[in-house]
């Protein structure tokens, strides 16, 4: 049975491990060069209560997170947020990204937010499967906005109204 709660700093080194197998085996995220404990901890740092970190577990190991994360620095987008998630390569399929999914839009609402945002990198079909399933709609496409493995990717955005 999947348990989802909220993230705590022991479960970073576990969180780092998923992003950065995601780093270097897929395009759902366009960073390139793994990331330390250090910036890691910095980035878990300013997520805060406002801005949660999810964790799902099975049998007492992290296998997936999901989080929330400022959309803009600039106050008038205060009510609207970013969602991720990233399930451990093994643990794909399962079901594991439709419950992160499921609780971080909670979430969302239980912080009040007004609207999610989600960036989908060309070629990740059951992230936006996954995100249009839960009522996400697509907004647009920014065109080879992103180098990786090579190739320019688009990235669609797509977006959750939540009032």
């Amino acid at each position: 049975m999947i348990e989802i709660r909220k993230a705590e700093l022991t479960d970073l080194d576990a969180i780092t491990a998923i992003y950065n197998d995601a780093i270097a085996t897929t395009t759902a995220t366009f960073d390139t060069e793994p990331k330390g404990a250090a910036e890691q901890l910095e980035w878990f740092e300013h997520h805060g209560e406002r801005y949660p970190i999810l964790v799902a577990v099975l049998d007492g190991k992290v296998v997936g997170w999901t989080s929330l994360s400022q959309w803009s620095d600039r106050c008038a987008y205060a009510d609207t947020a970013e969602t991720s998630f990233y399930v451990a390569a093994g643990h794909r399929g399962r079901g594991i990204g439709r419950q992160l999914k499921h609780a971080i839009i909670e979430e969302a609402r239980r912080l009040r937010f007004h609207t999610l945002i989600a960036r989908v990198a060309e070629g990740s079909i059951e992230s936006l499967h996954l995100n249009e399933s839960f009522g996400f709609v697509h907004i647009g496409t920014m065109k080879e906005v992103g180098r990786k493995f090579g190739r320019l990717l688009d990235v669609h955005l797509l977006q959750k109204m939540l009032d």
